[in-house]
């Protein structure tokens, strides 16, 4: 039993000292890889927030209305996004400005006089046609042909409203030119059918309740703008779009023919810090709930970089280029950053873990062997002063220095895979000291004999290589250590 104790402890000491043979012979690395792991963590933006705040527009306008299946967007991906109504894009710039909220909503065109810092498009999200339907009794091509006539303007939004106003004023027309009367929407929409407005203007998608009930109105058409090519010269942020005939209702083949109209672009800017994963997540929303086809889009033409009044985002560009990031095609969200992360941290780490996986058992098998060479090196000079020394008290002061030698032998950590090398050692203090005169085994002649062509071989061998690196490094000839 207690045998099995004794090897039982002769192996975990092994262990002990080979692991910190490894650990002293790659400590170097070890604090290389540290380094580039703390190097690449500084590099590595933290985990994106749970939280964001959207600014959107009019509580029942269909910027808030699209906010709400952003909203359920990014719930499903772990996010919260919080919704606040504005009464437009005006409002929703002065927010992102003074950091206010995340991400809005702003029309094309609003921003084009203005310097924009600090804020980053991640392109348009879809079109914003200006419809302008007209009593089908009063069919004017033009909009200056609606001098003298009973006319809303719709009130979407201040901006809306305010680009509505520069192209009637483009047409030399004001306020003291045209009938302007302030309706809601649908009060206005029934107002027209009925015959109390002559013309009614609206800037908002095709999907807004007004316009799909007067497109499907017997008593209102759609005015189309025979000078869209015109306005489009004027006015750079306007888009000319083509209504195709029938797109409307097959059946009734409305509109009759090709229409042409005039839009805007709706654009989602976001803050210049707002988390790349987040961009990215926002831009996977807008191709999702703006991507399929319209009366004006083909499919996958939405999101697209249409307006060029702020700068496009990096992230945004690498998402029009090659789409969303490899993780999060394939990953939940968060399983995706967090894996993205991950990739950035330990790349480096592992560039830096081969030199130490190839060159770390190298290091160690030299630092056990030149523990050895320095030994070997200090028998090799004694063996030397003993061949040049005949006198008693010399002799007897080189067999103490051998002593010392094989004491340090004795203690010398040495893991256990190494043994046989230590033992070899023992072997040849042995041989050096019965040539010194010490006391050693009896051997037989024979053995003796073999013993010494052996160990002298030996210790010339590997003292030549101690001796060549005691000369490199300046090791002194003692303490022996």
């Amino acid at each position: 039993m207690d045998k099995n104790k004794h090897r039982l402890k002769q192996r975990i000491r092994g262990r002990y000292l080979a692991w910190r043979e490894i650990l002293r012979a790659s400590w170097p690395f070890v604090a290389l890889v540290l380094l580039g792991f703390l190097l690449a963590f500084h590099f590595v933006k933290p985990a994106p927030p749970t939280t964001l705040v959207m600014s959107t527009g009019r509580e029942d306008g269909l910027y808030h209305a699209f906010s709400r299946q952003y909203q359920d967007f990014f719930a499903k991906n772990g996010i919260t996004l919080e919704l606040r109504h504005s009464q437009g894009s005006g409002e929703n710039l002065r927010r992102l400005r003074e950091q206010e909220v995340d991400v809005a909503f702003v029309q094309g065109g609003v921003a084009s006089n203005r310097k924009q810092e600090g804020m980053l498009s991640l392109g348009s999200a879809f079109y914003e046609p200006l419809w302008v339907f007209v009593r089908s009794d009063r069919m004017p091509k033009k909009l200056a042909e609606l001098a003298g006539l009973r006319v809303t303007i719709i009130q979407e939004s201040t901006s809306s409203r305010a680009l509505a106003y520069r192209l009637l004023a483009a047409n030399e027309l004001g306020e003291q030119d045209v009938h302007l009367i302030p309706m809601e929407e649908m009060e206005a929409a029934e107002a027209l059918q009925q015959g109390a407005l002559d013309a009614l203007f609206v800037i908002t998608a095709p999907e807004a309740p007004v316009v799909q009930e007067l497109l499907r109105s017997p008593t209102v058409r759609l005015m189309s703008f025979t000078q869209a090519e015109a306005y489009r010269r004027r006015f750079p942020y306007l888009f000319r779009l083509t209504m195709p005939e029938g797109v409307v209702d097959l059946v009734r083949n409305y509109p009759p023919h090709d229409t042409d109209l005039l839009a805007a672009t709706a654009n989602l800017v976001v803050r210049e810090d707002m988390h790349p994963a987040l961009q990215t997540l926002m831009l996977s929303a807008m191709r999702e709930i703006h991507g399929g086809s319209g009366f004006f889009q083909t499919r996958g033409e939405f999101p697209a970089y249409k307006d060029s009044d702020f700068q496009l985002s990096p992230s945004a560009e690498r998402f029009y280029a090659s789409g969303p990031p490899f993780m999060q095609r394939y990953m939940p969200f968060w399983l995706a950053v967090l894996a993205d992360r991950f990739l950035i941290l330990i790349i480096p780490v592992l560039t830096l873990l081969l030199p130490l996986i190839r060159f770390a058992p190298a290091i160690y098998h030299w630092r056990i062997h030149a523990r050895l060479c320095r030994i070997y090196g200090e028998l090799k000079f004694l063996e030397q002063d003993l061949s040049q020394t005949q006198a008693e008290a010399a002799r007897s002061d080189l067999i103490k220095r051998l002593d010392l030698i094989e004491e340090a032998a004795s203690r010398m950590p040495i893991p256990l895979r190494f043994t046989d090398m230590l033992y070899t050692l023992k072997a040849h203090i042995n041989l050096v000291r019965k040539r010194a005169g010490g006391r050693v085994e009896e051997k037989t002649a024979e053995e003796t004999a073999d013993d010494d062509e052996h160990g002298s071989n030996a210790i010339r061998d590997i003292a030549g290589e101690a001796t060549r690196t005691r000369a490199g490094s300046g090791t002194p000839t003692s303490p022996i250590r």
